[in-house]
């Protein structure tokens, strides 16, 4: 897979612009990023109307987009998983961790084909009630379309997890899609250890079998 682009929005009065501008130059040398545009808002302000940047510095490497300053490192790691659905979901989890739900939620509107890129988040038992909460609206947003029954298989591998809370919302999920091919994972979770994981699948399979 070839180096992600990286685009930088700048001005001359932004003291953290210089050290990014070094960083994504020293990325760009080591062939991390593989073209490296840096645009002077003050001189092009049409280019940051144009993305809807407020503040500097801005920076896109591949279709991931951050807002202030990174670390060389930072940069870097964003560079290596730009255009994987790793780098996707990190990048879901770090706007859903800052409240930007709608942002998010347009994005895998203009590309459903995002909407996989939701479910390392709720695989991850890490990840704070919020995020949860904000991963679940996004895919209760796409109940009963192709696109979330296009997950179904990863669903059920998640209704499978160790941690009971991820197989009651895989289990949720699943219910969702409104396809009876979801029977058989929700099936296998009716005599689950946990008592909520069990109401839920039972829940779902109903919804699912009068779909």
């Amino acid at each position: 897979m070839p180096a992600p682009d990286a685009l930088l929005l700048l001005s001359g009065r932004c003291p953290h612009c210089p050290a990014l501008l070094l960083a994504l130059t020293d990325l760009l040398k080591q062939g991390a990023i593989g073209r490296l545009e840096a645009v002077n808002i003050e001189q092009r302000p049409e280019v940051a109307r144009a993305l809807g940047v407020r503040s500097v510095p801005w920076t896109r490497i591949g279709r991931i987009e951050l807002l202030g300053s990174h670390s060389r490192a930072e940069l870097a790691d964003w560079a290596a998983k730009a255009d994987s659905e790793a780098g996707l979901a990190d990048w879901f989890h770090l706007l859903l961790k800052e409240g930007q739900l709608p942002r998010v939620q347009a994005l895998i509107e203009a590309d459903p084909g995002l909407l996989g890129a939701v479910l390392p988040i709720v695989g991850n038992v890490d990840a704070s009630l919020n995020v949860r909460l904000g991963a679940g609206v996004l895919l209760e947003h796409f109940a009963g379309t192709g696109t979330l029954r296009a997950l179904l298989p990863r669903l059920g591998e998640l209704s499978q997890h160790p941690d009971a809370r991820v197989r009651a919302d895989a289990c949720h999920y699943l219910g969702l899609t409104a396809d009876a091919a979801a029977h058989p994972w929700l099936n296998a979770r009716l005599d689950d250890e946990d008592p909520d994981v069990r109401e839920i699948a039972g829940e779902s399979l109903a919804a699912v079998s009068g779909a």
